[in-house]
C-alpha cells in the first residue's frame, strides 16, 4: 500500500472524512492525495494535474479556487468569521434563500447535508407526532445518522428499534408508497426522496403534465405526511431555484448543500413556516423542539460564499452551461464507445446537467471490474472520472481532453471485452461498493 494511503489510514478511520473518498473507491493508479484544485483541475502532491469530473463530491459547480467566491468568503473571515450573536451575513443569507426557493419560508443553516436531512426528519416527527420514516430505496445517501444508515446493509452499532423505524419505497412507483402507507396507517411522519437522480421523474399516473413527484405530494397531503425533498445534489444544478422549481412541485420541507456555496461548507433545511417554527423560541408556553444548534452552523465565510455563489450563478448562466456541456459529454461518450466497438458495454445518459455512465462486462451485466478499468485508463490520460459532476470551468478544451482520454480508455476496454476479462489490463483490485456489510 502506498505511503500517503498508509498515513491516511493510520490517522483517519477509513482514510478520509467521506467514505466515497476512500482508496477502495478508486483504481490503483489514482492519485492518493490532492494538494489543491483550480478551475476544473485537481493537483496531486507532486503537482501533477488531473481534469476532474468528481468536483469535490458535486460540491463545486463553478470551479475550484474561484476568485470571486473566495474573496467573498475572505471578507467575512476579516469580519470575524464567527460572532457571539447572529451576524449580518447570516441574516442576508437566510433572506436570500427564502427569496430564492419558492417553498422556503424559514431556513436553518448547518455544515453538512446529513445534519440537514436529519433535522427535516426530526421536524416531521415533531409536527406529526409519528415515528416512521419512508425513504426512497433507489437514492443512495441521505444522512450518516442511524435513521438512514440502519436502512442500509451496514447496521453495526444501530439498535433494532431504530432500524425498524425506517421503511422503503421505490422511485417512480407510487403504488409502493401507497402500499407502505396502508401497511402503517397514521404512523409515517415523512416521505424523504431526491427529486431526481438517474432520470427525470416519470409522468404522473393521475394528472397529465405532472410527474411522480406530484403524486407523492398528493399522497402526503392526503395522509398528513410531511413531504421532504433532499436537494443536496439537484440544488443549484437542475435550476438555480432547485429541482422543485424545475419540476414545479412544492415540498413541505427541503434540504440543500453541496453546490450552494461552490465547495464551502454550507447546508440548509428549510420549508413551511408552520413546521420550521417548531424550532423557534418566541411563542411563550409552547412545547419546545430542540432543532439544529451548532457553533459553526452559520460560519460567516461559508455564508458569504453562498451569497456570492448565487450572484455568480445568475450573472454567468452557470446552470445553463451545465446542461449544455452535459449533453455534449453524453453524446461524446456514447459516440466514442460505439466507434471503439463497446457501445453495448458502456453507456452514458441521465439528466444532462448531471450525467452518469454505466459499465458492463462481456455477459452484459453491470461490472465494477470494468468500471475500474475504465477509470484506470482515463487516469492514465489525465482525466479523473469516478462519476460525472460538472462545473462552469468545464469548457471546450476540457471536452477535447476528455475525448482523447476516452479514445485511449475504450481501446483497452475493447481488448478486455474481447478477452472476456479485465485480468490482463487491470492493476490492483476493483473498486468496491461504499455500502457493504463486510470490508
Amino acid at each position: 500500500m502506498k505511503s500517503y494511503t498508509q498515513r491516511l489510514l493510520k490517522a483517519i478511520p477509513g482514510g478520509a472524512h467521506t467514505y466515497s473518498r476512500g482508496y477502495d473507491q478508486y483504481p490503483e493508479n489514482a492519485p492518493e492525495i490532492f494538494s489543491k484544485g483550480e478551475g476544473a483541475y485537481c493537483f496531486d502532491a507532486n503537482g501533477q494535474s488531473y481534469l476532474d469530473y468528481g468536483m469535490a463530491l458535486r460540491a463545486v459547480n463553478i470551479g475550484y479556487a474561484e476568485d470571486a467566491i473566495d474573496m467573498a468568503a475572505f471578507e467575512q473571515i476579516k469580519n470575524g468569521n464567527n460572532l457571539t450573536r447572529a451576524s449580518v451575513i447570516e441574516l442576508e443569507a437566510a433572506e436570500l434563500l427564502i427569496d430564492l426557493i419558492d417553498s422556503v419560508e424559514m431556513v436553518k443553516f448547518t455544515k453538512n447535508g446529513s445534519t440537514a436531512v436529519s433535522a427535516a426528519v426530526k421536524l416531521a416527527r415533531a409536527y406529526t407526532g409519528r415515528k416512521l420514516v419512508a425513504r426512497c430505496a433507489e437514492h443512495p445517501f441521505f444522512s450518516y445518522d442511524d435513521w438512514f444508515i440502519g436502512s442500509t446493509v451496514i447496521k453495526k452499532g444501530i439498535p433494532q428499534e431504530v432500524i425498524d423505524q425506517t421503511k422503503m419505497f421505490s422511485y417512480d412507483d407510487i403504488h409502493s408508497l401507497e402500499t407502505l402507507i396502508k401497511e402503517y396507517p397514521d404512523e409515517i411522519a415523512c416521505v424523504v426522496l431526491e427529486p431526481s437522480t438517474m432520470a427525470h421523474p416519470a409522468p404522473s399516473r393521475e394528472v397529465e403534465g405532472e410527474t411522480f413527484l406530484h403524486d407523492v405530494q398528493r399522497l402526503c397531503n392526503k395522509h398528513g405526511i410531511v413531504f421532504v425533498l433532499d436537494e443536496m445534489i439537484t440544488g443549484f444544478r437542475w435550476d438555480i431555484k432547485g429541482a422543485q422549481h424545475y419540476y414545479n412541485v412544492e415540498p413541505d420541507l427541503c434540504t440543500f448543500g453541496k453546490a450552494m456555496a461552490n465547495g464551502f461548507s454550507v447546508a440548509a433545511v428549510g420549508g413551511k413556516r408552520e413546521i420550521m417554527e417548531l424550532g423557534s423560541i418566541e411563542k411563550l408556553g409552547t412545547e419546545r423542539l430542540f432543532l439544529l444548534s451548532t457553533t459553526h452552523g452559520a460560519e460567516m465565510c461559508g455564508l458569504g460564499a453562498f451569497v456570492k455563489t448565487v450572484e455568480y450563478l445568475k450573472e454567468n448562466n452557470t446552470v445553463e452551461h451545465l446542461w449544455q456541456y452535459g449533453e455534449k459529454l453524453i453524446q461524446l461518450m456514447n459516440r466514442k464507445a460505439k466507434e471503439a466497438g463497446v457501445g453495448e458495454y458502456f453507456v452514458a445518459g441521465g439528466v444532462s446537467c448531471s450525467p452518469w455512465y454505466m459499465t458492463y462486462g462481456p455477459d452484459g451485466q453491470a461490472s465494477l471490474e470494468f468500471r475500474t478499468l475504465f477509470s484506470q485508463e482515463m487516469i492514465k490520460n489525465g482525466v479523473l472520472m469516478p462519476w460525472i459532476a460538472l462545473c462552469q470551468r468545464h469548457g471546450e478544451a476540457e471536452l477535447k481532453l476528455t475525448e482523447v482520454a476516452l479514445e485511449h480508455a475504450f481501446s483497452v476496454y475493447k481488448k478486455a471485452i474481447d478477452a472476456g476479462s479485465v485480468d490482463e489490463w487491470l492493476v490492483g483490485d476493483a473498486i468496491k461498493p461504499v455500502f457493504r456489510s463486510v470490508n
